[in-house]
């Protein structure tokens, strides 16, 4: 992967991504961004090796406090296609809502809010198609946050897809969470994942993981110099150690 930012005296950012796997072409994009601080306003303006053009506008803190309200298109010049949705944030002290509708497929709306009071929290998520008039997915959510930890139970895929997930701040210089995953539709087996991360320095930090089916995973991050950071990963199943079944990237990003 390769990344690159900069911005302009007067605000305009640019963004330039690109991405070449092991097999399969190259993919990438550039962005420009203005962002108007005074009225909140900001466009977002994206061209992507897919001819895909996307515009968003994105409206925060205008229409009334704690709400922030986008309008995203997409167009594909080669087939006329042409996409928009509405995408609404709100956020209070001790409660988060976000409202996605679809408008030119369905439409569709999907709807999810968080309520939290003393470190608990309770969420839940919907989806719903307004042509068929029918609930299309339903998730619901608890958990306990605090600086140093947190834990949370889900229940996905219409209660049936369950999780449960850990996360500890060890120190400044160490993490590590586990999560556990059962299929109620599928595998009678519990999924299970446990990572760390390790802050070297100032500038480095290593993350690992590893789950069940033996799939490992090792990341290391490295800020060189002010504006350039050089990412490098590695996955591997070490139940097929002599087969061609093991990933390796890197990740390139500078700004300025």
């Amino acid at each position: 992967n390769l990344e690159v930012k900069s911005k302009a005296p007067n605000g305009v950012s640019f963004n330039v991504k690109g991405k070449s796997a092991h097999e399969g072409s190259t993919s990438g994009s550039i962005e420009g961004k203005y962002v108007d601080a005074a009225s909140g306003l900001s466009l977002t303006q994206t061209w992507a090796t897919t001819n895909t053009l996307s515009t968003k506008f994105e409206l925060d803190n205008n229409i009334a406090k704690g709400l922030k309200a986008e309008v995203a298109t997409d167009f594909i010049p080669t087939s006329q296609n042409f996409g928009a949705k509405l995408n609404l944030y709100f956020k209070q002290p001790n409660f988060n809502a976000r409202a996605f509708f679809d408008v030119m497929k369905g439409p569709t709306a999907n709807i999810d809010a968080v309520l939290g009071r003393e470190g608990f929290l309770v969420g839940a998520e919907a989806g719903y198609d307004v042509q068929k008039a029918a609930i299309t997915k339903y998730s619901a959510a608890v958990g306990y946050l605090v600086p140093q930890y947190s834990a949370a139970i889900t229940a996905t895929s219409n209660l049936s897809v369950f999780s449960a997930s850990y996360y500890h701040k060890i120190n400044s210089e160490v993490e590590a969470g586990a999560k556990a995953t059962w299929d109620s539709k599928g595998s009678k087996n519990v999924g299970l994942e446990v990572a760390s991360k390790y802050r070297l320095d100032p500038t480095s930090f290593a993350k690992a993981k590893v789950n069940d089916r033996g799939i490992a995973s090792l990341a290391y991050n490295v800020l060189l110099r002010s504006g350039v950071t050089v990412g490098v990963g590695v996955s591997l199943d070490t139940q097929k150690l002599n087969e061609s079944a093991h990933k390796v990237g890197t990740h390139f990003e500078f700004s300025g």
